[in-house]
């Protein structure tokens, strides 16, 4: 594919949609459930918790032992018996004897005698005798002894062993992500490691002699590679690793050798550009004869020409997942939302493949191809007239869903779904719209 068909988006993949047979184009939810026919969880590995945020646990987690483990103090205060301090109050104050200071991670237990206290912080185990716990505010703060002006409720301010969770419970299920807060808890029950799905490693390849890295002195007829950084960090933000190749040269051999190369290295492969049927489309020319990635148009706009497979198997080990995708920008861009995501996400072990879609009002209408369905960058917001969650969207680019608009693209948080039979989204009507962030 020429630069100057990149940059201005009337590349051979235009030329492709406009004459591709349309009884072999297939409909999106034909394509996905291709693609997704195709993939598995990776197998699961035993990994530290530091290492187990934002992965799918492949197992249920189980406490180790009760938590807390011991009757603990929820305050910092005064360790009682409750009945020697029935009459306490501001009018009554009773002044005890303190007997002993138990600081979080004592293993003193000092057995309380009618009459005594011990001081105790918060964390600190319940010493035997004690049933109570004043808090600090309702005493003089005395260290040899102290004066209690507020009589204790039953039980006061003691956490009871295994009030949390007792030894054996269930505290995360099997297919839970372990945000922050579920990694405390495992760490909470006892749990050093966890089995988990591992994240993928993916492979992010753009193909084009026209391709450079930005930043980089340009000629005339070569533009910035920005294919392999969105698609990238696209990669990073579903949760897999990226390794970001960069830019290859439409050369059979050269793309060959990288691809081979990273065989038994990554999981995925993320191609984009040479799909169609140009004179340079080096994707398509290196995969199709492997006779294992197959290569078709889909009903969608934009983003028609797909390839998907996979490298074929060595020694019975199947090889990296393949996604072919186009080479403008915003086609790579729906296309990576529409099918490589849910994979990776597959892949990761996750139960929901799907971002979230709402409803949203139109603002500016535009136009979309019959037989085909749009997925139009949109810009999502509240309504103006201060309608209680309802949202509106907009095109993020005056220039609609054209497949080069990478700028408008940056402005979008979200992708407008318009069925195949609509033609015409006018203002007012309501659209759904997947929410990409």
């Amino acid at each position: 594919m020429t630069d100057t068909e990149r940059t201005h988006g009337h590349s051979h993949t235009d030329r492709a949609d406009a004459c591709a047979p349309a009884a072999t184009a297939r409909s999106v939810a034909e394509q996905l459930a291709i693609v997704l026919g195709s993939v598995d969880p990776l197998p699961p590995v035993r990994v530290e918790l530091d290492e187990a945020r934002g992965l799918v646990l492949a197992e249920d987690v189980l406490t180790v032992t009760d938590t807390p483990p011991f009757d603990n103090s929820a305050m910092d205060g005064y360790a009682v018996i409750r009945a020697d301090l029935l009459e306490a109050s501001a009018h009554n104050p009773i002044t005890l004897p303190v007997v002993a200071d138990l600081a979080a991670g004592t293993d003193q237990n000092p057995a309380l005698a009618s009459g005594q206290v011990a001081r105790i912080m918060t964390g600190a185990p319940i010493p035997d005798g004690a049933d109570a716990v004043v808090p600090i505010e309702d005493t003089d703060q005395g260290t040899d002894q102290v004066t209690v002006v507020r009589a204790p409720e039953p039980a006061a301010h003691i956490r009871r062993a295994g009030e949390d969770a007792h030894a054996g419970d269930r505290v995360l299920r099997a297919g839970s992500v372990l945000w922050p807060t579920r990694v405390a808890a495992a760490a909470s029950a006892g749990t050093s490691t966890v089995l988990v799905h591992p994240a993928p490693r993916v492979a992010v390849i753009s193909t084009g002699s026209e391709l450079v890295t930005p930043g980089s002195p340009t000629r005339r007829g070569q533009i910035p590679d920005s294919n392999s950084f969105l698609l990238s960090a696209a990669v990073a933000e579903a949760g897999g690793i990226a390794v970001r190749i960069g830019a290859v040269p439409d050369n059979d051999d050269v793309l060959r050798a990288v691809l081979t190369e990273l065989v038994g290295k990554v999981d995925v492969i993320v191609l984009s550009g040479g799909v169609s049927v140009g004179a340079y489309d080096v994707v398509k020319a290196v995969l199709k004869p492997l006779g294992t990635v197959d290569f078709g148009p889909v009903k969608m706009q934009p983003g028609k020409p797909q390839g998907f497979g996979r490298w074929p198997a060595t020694d019975n080990v199947p090889g990296p997942l393949i996604f072919a995708l186009p080479g403008n920008p915003v086609s790579a861009y729906v296309s990576f939302e529409v099918f490589v995501r849910p994979a990776l996400l597959r892949l990761l072990g996750h139960g929901s493949l799907q971002r979230r879609t709402i409803t949203a009002t139109v603002v500016d209408g535009w136009r979309s191809p019959s037989g085909r369905a749009q997925y139009m960058p949109v810009v999502v917001t509240h309504r103006t007239d201060g309608t209680e969650d309802s949202m509106e969207a907009r095109p993020a680019s005056r220039g609609g869903s054209g497949s080069h608009l990478v700028a408008g693209l940056a402005q979008a948080n979200g992708l407008a779904i318009i069925a195949e039979d609509t033609t015409h989204i006018r203002g007012g009507d309501l659209i759904t719209v997947m929410l990409t962030s």
